[in-house]
């Protein structure tokens, strides 16, 4: 039984992660219309602007804010330089753009913070570990029926339903959050009814990249250090998630996150034979291939119906 619930937490918290950058992927896609390719770079650039903060002695706090902000820019920035000219000659050409600027952000992390690992004893850093925001010291935790459950992990999945919850009242109850959804069904017939739709269209991908960084942030405190592959294999995650929750549900990104977290830990747990902790990214490949199959929609996304 401890056992169960110490890989049931360890999936939540892993799953935390996959949710923020889930909840960025669905802003857009409810936003826009578009998927984000970059969504993973963008939140580890943010990460590695927050780790610069940090050598330049700005408390950890502070530097995650700073670090949205940087997140938003190069979200907003992104839209109106890349996606929007694009995106009015041809829709599909946005995911060509994306993949384009994941490889570009890639090397530019490489380029301004070189390849290695970071924090590391050449930088000179004291701990050796990239700063958290939550209590992640070993004695930091707490025992539930023979668990140890890390603060660390219990503040991650609070931070995500806070989040998430945040994002939902946004999405039906406020004047942004509806022009974001009205702008993602018909920009035209928004346009009409006076909705500012470059101005939604920018905030839209500013948000999702804010909220990425954020994720980018605790997953490096998670795993203490930051480097160019950081989030490759968490965007696959996030996507998986998104996938199964919903493109159009920040409540189903959510879900969808604990749910893969749970999912590839309780399999690489008890099948470690078969699958282990190197191939956990292969649960993820078969959840999108079985919701894609079963589900398109998702499990709490919202099924098209079109007019022919």
């Amino acid at each position: 039984m401890a056992l169960f619930l110490q890989r049931l937490v360890d999936g939540l918290s892993e799953g935390s992660i996959y949710a923020l950058l889930a909840l960025g992927l669905v802003i857009i896609y409810r936003g826009t219309g578009h998927l984000n390719f970059a969504q993973g770079e963008m939140a580890l650039f943010s990460t590695y602007a927050v780790y610069q903060f940090g050598e330049w002695g700005v408390p950890i706090g502070l530097a995650v804010l700073m670090g949205m902000v940087v997140g938003f820019v190069l979200g907003a920035g992104t839209e109106v330089v890349l996606v929007r000219p694009i995106s009015r000659k041809s829709p599909f050409a946005v995911f060509i753009v994306t993949i384009g600027l994941f490889q570009f952000l890639n090397w530019l992390d490489g380029a301004l913070w070189g390849g290695q690992q970071l924090p590391s004893s050449a930088m000179g850093s004291t701990q050796g570990k990239f700063p958290s925001l939550f209590p992640n010291n070993p004695t930091d935790y707490f025992n539930v029926f023979g668990a140890a459950i890390k603060w660390q992990s219990f503040w991650m999945l609070v931070l995500v339903l806070v989040i998430g919850g945040g994002l939902y009242l946004m999405f039906n109850y406020t004047k942004l959050g509806l022009a974001m959804r009205a702008v993602a069904s018909n920009s035209e017939s928004s346009k009409l009814v006076g909705i500012r739709t470059g101005t939604v269209l920018m905030v839209s991908w500013g948000i999702a990249a804010a909220v990425g960084a954020l994720g980018g942030v605790v997953y490096a405190g998670l795993t203490t250090n930051v480097n160019q592959s950081l989030m490759f294999s968490v965007f696959i995650y996030a996507s998986a998630a998104a996938t199964l929750g919903g493109f159009d549900s920040p409540g189903g990104a959510v879900v969808g996150g604990l749910a893969i977290g749970v999912i590839q830990n309780l399999v690489a747990g008890y099948a470690d034979e078969w699958v282990g902790q190197q191939m956990k990214v292969g649960v993820a490949f078969l959840v999108i291939l079985a919701v894609l199959l079963l589900r398109p929609a998702g499990l709490f996304g919202t099924s098209k119906v079109e007019r022919v």
